[in-house]
C-alpha cells in the first residue's frame, strides 16, 4: 500500500510541475533573468506550494501519527552547519546555471530529451560523491578519536 500511495503522490506532484511549466529549463532560467526577459511564474508555482505545504502540515501534524508509519520523521536540528549551506548553495547554483532542479528533472525525463538525462545523471553522481565524502570525513573523525 505504501509503494502505491508513494507512486501516486509522486504522478500529481509530476503532472503539477509539467502542467506549470517547469519542466522546461528555459522557463526557470527567464525568471532568474530580472533584467531580460523576467517570467514570475516560477514565483507563483513555489507560492502555491508553500500555501498548500504549510495547510497541509497544520492538518497533518494534529494526527497522533501519520497513516502508514508509526510516527512522524520530522527534522529535530534547526542549525545552520555548513553541509546545509554549502548544500544550499551548490543546489542554487546548479539550477541557476542548468535550469532543472531535482523535482522538475525527475518529471522532464519523459521528454526524452537528452539535456535532462545528462543533468540527472550529474545529480546522481553529486549526491554519490557527497555520500563519499560524508564516509570518510566520518571515518577520519571516528580515527582521530
Amino acid at each position: 500500500m505504501r509503494l502505491i500511495l508513494s507512486y501516486l503522490i509522486g504522478l500529481v506532484f509530476g503532472i503539477g510541475i509539467a502542467l506549470s511549466g517547469m519542466i522546461n529549463p528555459a522557463k526557470v532560467l527567464n525568471f532568474f533573468d530580472v533584467a531580460g526577459t523576467w517570467d514570475p511564474s516560477l514565483a507563483f508555482v513555489m507560492g502555491g506550494a508553500l500555501i498548500v505545504t504549510a495547510l497541509g502540515y497544520r492538518l497533518v501534524l494534529r494526527r497522533p501519527a501519520p497513516l502508514l508509519s508509526a510516527k512522524f520523521q520530522l527534522p529535530t536540528r534547526r542549525d545552520l552547519d555548513l553541509p546545509l549551506i554549502g548544500g544550499s548553495a551548490v543546489f542554487g547554483a546548479g539550477w541557476g546555471i542548468a535550469g532543472f532542479c531535482p523535482g522538475g528533472a525527475l518529471p522532464a525525463l519523459g521528454t526524452g530529451r537528452a539535456e535532462v538525462f545528462i543533468f540527472v545523471a550529474a545529480l546522481l553522481a553529486g549526491i554519490i560523491a557527497a555520500k563519499v565524502l560524508q564516509a570518510k570525513l566520518k571515518n577520519r573523525a571516528t580515527a582521530q578519536a
